[in-house]
C-alpha cells in the first residue's frame, strides 16, 4: 500500500554521540523524503559532531572522530536539511522520543526557528509496539519478510521504517491511510515540548510534569514564582522546551497587556 499523502513526508534518522538531547550531537542524518506523488528523494550527511564521539557509541554506528574529522557540522548543514523538510510531515522510528527532539535542538543551537506547529509526526514503532512489541530489525523480518542489513546504518534505518510503515498499513485495516491519523495514533503523550517537561492537563493547559511544581499549571507558577522562570532558562533543560516556556510567558503577558 502506496501513503496516502496531502504532503510530502520526511522519514529521517539519527545517529548520535549519545542520547542526551540537550548534550549529545548529530554524526549522521539520512532524509528520505516521500512526495504525495510517489515521487521520492533521499539524502545522508555525515555530520562533524564538534566533539568527542564516545567509544560505546562508535561501537554502535560504527561513526568514529576520523571519520567525520573533515565532514561539515550541523550548523553549516542546517539551512540545506532545513529546506528538505520545512513544507513536510515528520516520519521515524522512536522519533517522537529522540530523533525529533534531537533535531530540535540541533535546529535551534544552528539559530533556525525549527517547529512542529503545522505538521505532524508519524512514529512507526509506537505503531509496532501497539501492534506487535518487537525492534526495527524484528519489525522488518516481521512485515518484509527480510532480514535489516546494516542495522544502525541512518539509511538502512531510515528506509527499513518507510518500507515498515507501509507493509503495516497492508496489514492493518484498521490504520487510516492517513497521516493526521497516523500522527495522532503514534502519540504517546500530549506534551507541549518534545521532552515531556511540560505536558496538558485535561483542560488543554499547559503544566509542569517534574519537580516541586509538578501539576501545576505553567503560568500560574511563572505569576506566583517568577524566578523560577529564570532558572529554568538558565538550567540544563533542552533549547526547545526553553523556547516553549518563552512562548508561555510572552502569551500571559500579552494577555495583560489586552
Amino acid at each position: 500500500m502506496e501513503l496516502n499523502l496531502s504532503k510530502p513526508i520526511c522519514f529521517f534518522d539519527l545517529e548520535t554521540t549519545g542520547i542526551d538531547v540537550a548534550k549529545d550531537r548529530v554524526v549522521e542524518i539520512s532524509i528520505l523524503k516521500v512526495f504525495p506523488n510517489g515521487n521520492k528523494e533521499s539524502r545522508t550527511w555525515l555530520v562533524n559532531p564538534e566533539m568527542p564521539i564516545p567509544a560505546e557509541s562508535s561501537a554502535i554506528h560504527g561513526i568514529t572522530d576520523e571519520k567525520v574529522a573533515n565532514e561539515p557540522t550541523f550548523k553549516e548543514l542546517s539551512k540545506t536539511i532545513y529546506n528538505m523538510i520545512k513544507d513536510s510531515d515528520l516520519g521515524g522510528y522512536n522519533s517522537d522520543r529522540f530523533d525529533i527532539p534531537m533535531l530540535a535542538e540541533e535546529m535551534l543551537r544552528a539559530d533556525i526557528d525549527f517547529d512542529m506547529g503545522n505538521r505532524v509526526s508519524v512514529d512507526v514503532q509506537t505503531i509496532f509496539f501497539k501492534m506487535e512489541q518487537r525492534t526495527l530489525s524484528a519489525a522488518y523480518k516481521f512485515y518484509c519478510g527480510k532480514n535489516l542489513e546494516d542495522a544502525h546504518s541512518a539509511e538502512a534505518d531510515t528506509n527499513a521504517t518507510y518500507e515498515v510503515l507501509k507493509s503495516q498499513l497492508d496489514r492493518y485495516e484498521e490504520l487510516e491511510n492517513n497521516m493526521k491519523f497516523l500522527g495522532d495514533f503514534t502519540t504517546r503523550k500530549q506534551t507541549a515540548d518534545f521532552a515531556g517537561f511540560i505536558v496538558f492537563n485535561d483542560k488543554g493547559e499547559e503544566v509542569f510534569s517534574f519537580g516541586k511544581h509538578k501539576g501545576k499549571r505553567v503560568e500560574d507558577v511563572m505569576e506566583q514564582e517568577p524566578g523560577y522562570f529564570g532558572w529554568l532558562l538558565n538550567a540544563d533543560f533542552p533549547l526547545y522546551t526553553k523556547k516553549v516556556l518563552t512562548a508561555i510567558k510572552l502569551r500571559k503577558l500579552n494577555t495583560k497587556l489586552n
